[in-house]
């Protein structure tokens, strides 16, 4: 397709010619508009294969003028400023501007040679995209045609105040740092889900790396010294196991979406949402049913229910 973005759309060319003995000039326009005859001119000398992607050729400037050169001949410039970009559903992606000039001076009576010039220049422009594609098709993000999703845990090394959830990394009890708080709970662990993207564009596939953080700041965890028994960091333990629950429900729900490039960024980002509720809400339930810990049956049938589910997503 070609679009018209021009300021003046009705003029393309200003023109000299002959009226009686003196040469003057005055504008004129392409036939059925500059879009319009563009895109016959493209659909007569190119081959299209609608099984690829549809460009779209926007004309920001587009315009040839004309002067006597009082010398026998006439002076004409071409300008041109065109941008190209894919058609998408929610409108044009753009991806490169090509601008061009040409100058030459021709005789009074070759009144065709100004729609050589255009011809030209349009076929300079379309050779030029053409080229840039070959180049960039297989390497711009904004070109990729897939999206490979590869996910891992998030580990920092040595170990500062925030400890990222490992099997082999158990909490302690030193791992309270913030002071304890007034009220009826004995402590209290912020376990959180993150995640960090490195993205690649390999071949045209946009090779996206998310690493899932599972984690819990030593300096926003407490406990109360009549606590510090092993049934009550057990407790404490499960709402970091439960936060490794749902990161990595996330991961399989990422991985089952068929995320696309256009799509990719906000379905992860919304998912993420839902991955944050899914969090509060499991963490409440267990709260809830185990009465922060109190309920010692209640307890039981959570620790079996948590680590049957982690074997069950390979975590231990």
């Amino acid at each position: 397709g070609v679009a018209d973005e021009r300021t003046e759309t009705d003029i393309v060319t200003t023109l000299v010619y002959k009226e009686g003995v003196t040469y003057k000039t005055r504008p004129a326009d392409l036939k059925d508009g500059a879009a319009n005859a563009i895109k016959l001119f493209i659909t007569r000398n190119l081959s299209q294969n609608t099984a690829l992607r549809p460009v779209i050729v926007t004309l920001h400037d587009f315009k040839l003028a004309e002067t006597d050169s009082g010398a026998g001949g006439v002076n004409g410039h071409l300008t041109m400023a065109i941008s190209f970009g894919l058609r998408k559903d929610y409108g044009v992606l753009e991806l490169v501007e090509y601008k061009s000039g040409l100058r030459y001076t021709r005789p009074y009576g070759q009144a065709e040679f100004p729609e050589t010039i255009l011809r030209h220049g349009i076929e300079g422009a379309i050779k030029w995209f053409n080229n840039w594609i070959e180049e960039y098709a297989q390497k711009d993000i904004r070109l990729a045609k897939s999206v490979s999703v590869a996910f891992s845990d998030y580990t920092e090394k040595p170990e500062g105040d925030t400890i990222y959830y490992a099997v082999n990394r158990p909490l302690a009890w030193d791992d309270f740092k913030d002071k304890p708080r007034a009220g009826v709970f004995d402590a209290e662990i912020f376990a959180g889900i993150g995640y960090t993207e490195h993205v690649e564009v390999e071949k045209g596939v946009i090779k996206l790396e998310i690493a899932v953080k599972v984690d819990m700041p030593k300096s926003g965890s407490w406990v109360k010294s009549n606590a510090l028994d092993a049934y009550s960091l057990n407790h404490e333990q499960r709402h970091f196991d439960i936060a490794k629950i749902v990161g990595e429900h996330f991961k399989k729900k990422i991985a089952a979406m068929g995320v696309t490039p256009d799509n990719y960024e906000a379905s992860i980002s919304m998912e993420y949402l839902e991955t944050l509720r899914e969090l509060t809400s499991m963490q409440n339930q267990y709260d809830l049913d185990t009465h922060h810990g109190n309920d010692r049956r209640a307890q039981a049938d959570w620790n079996t229910r948590i680590d049957e589910e982690l074997k069950e997503l390979g975590v231990k």
